[in-house]
């Protein structure tokens, strides 16, 4: 399994990939089980009602149908990730949303699927870009 970065979800789905890496798309298209985190379904939403993402359909309607899509698996946010996310080692940013996502990695030992610089710079997970 690998896990995708919401944006990286937002590409694959939309079928954007001329924004995903090559590397990034090889590894989609290859991998049986795709992790998607819970947090991911609120970041979307949460894009969509401050107007920096558009979707063409109701953003209800896209996430249920993106998780329907072949592979995919959404990664509850269980305890001990929600409680992994506030001990990550070393000097990883603040931003909730991406600290559960990282936290959900390394519970599932899963490479991450992110352009996310901060997350890469930080190497504390294997990181597909």
């Amino acid at each position: 399994m690998i896990v995708l970065d919401t944006h990286a979800w937002i590409f694959w789905v939309n079928d954007d990939t001329d924004e995903l890496s090559q590397n990034a798309l090889n590894r989609i298209q290859s991998e049986d089980t795709l992790g998607i985190s819970i947090i991911s379904c609120w970041e979307v939403a949460m894009l969509v009602a401050k107007e920096r993402l558009r979707l063409s359909i109701d953003v209800q309607l896209w996430v249920n149908q993106a998780l329907k899509y072949p592979g995919i698996k959404l990664l509850p946010i269980d305890p001990e990730i929600a409680i992994l996310s506030t001990r990550l080692p070393g000097a990883f940013h603040g931003d909730p949303a991406d600290r559960l996502i990282v936290a959900s990695c390394m519970q599932h030992h899963a490479p991450l699927i992110s352009k996310d610089k901060k997350i890469i710079k930080w190497g504390n997970i294997k990181v597909i870009w």
